[in-house]
């Protein structure tokens, strides 16, 4: 069963949130300050979140509850798409290069010691339960959920 299917079943209202979290990090050095680079490079939450956002619009929002492409539209991230090219690419470089000073994906650092770590990247998007089912994203990577009224019900 499907996650769509789950969330249908479970009948809920449609002002319900719908929470998304992507996550995936790497092994890094640390010793030379790399390590956002690094997890930038080799991990794919920038372009899964990218891909999500692209997919949800204007209904996307932060973990804060701010709508993403008005946030990203006044930081002036979109000014430069052309209109012509694929806007989940432009959306991911454009993140990518940008990424310090956005606030859509968390990073942390675990160190081992001195030399190595471990670097995790974190993208969260929140939605209504009526626009998740509208614009149907794909999920699959993301942990997916919804509050109910015995807690909080998560579906990877």
């Amino acid at each position: 069963m499907s996650t769509f299917e789950k969330l249908k079943n479970l009948n809920l209202d449609g002002d319900t949130p719908v929470t998304m979290v992507f996550e995936s990090g790497t092994d890094v050095f640390v010793h030379n300050e790399t390590e956002i680079e690094t997890a930038l490079a080799e991990t794919d939450t920038v372009s899964e979140f990218a891909d999500l956002i692209a997919s949800l619009g204007s209904t996307a929002m932060d973990a804060y509850g701010n709508y993403i492409m008005s946030e990203m539209r006044d930081a002036g991230m979109l000014e430069d798409y052309d209109r012509e090219g694929w806007f989940t690419e432009y959306l991911t470089e454009t993140l990518t290069e940008n990424f310090y000073d956005q606030e859509f994906i968390e990073s942390s650092v675990e160190r081992y010691d001195h030399k190595r770590g471990f670097c995790t990247l974190e993208a969260t998007v929140k939605v209504s339960l009526e626009d998740f089912f509208e614009k149907s994203p794909s999920t699959y990577g993301w942990a997916v959920s919804v509050p109910t009224e015995n807690g909080t019900l998560t579906f990877d």
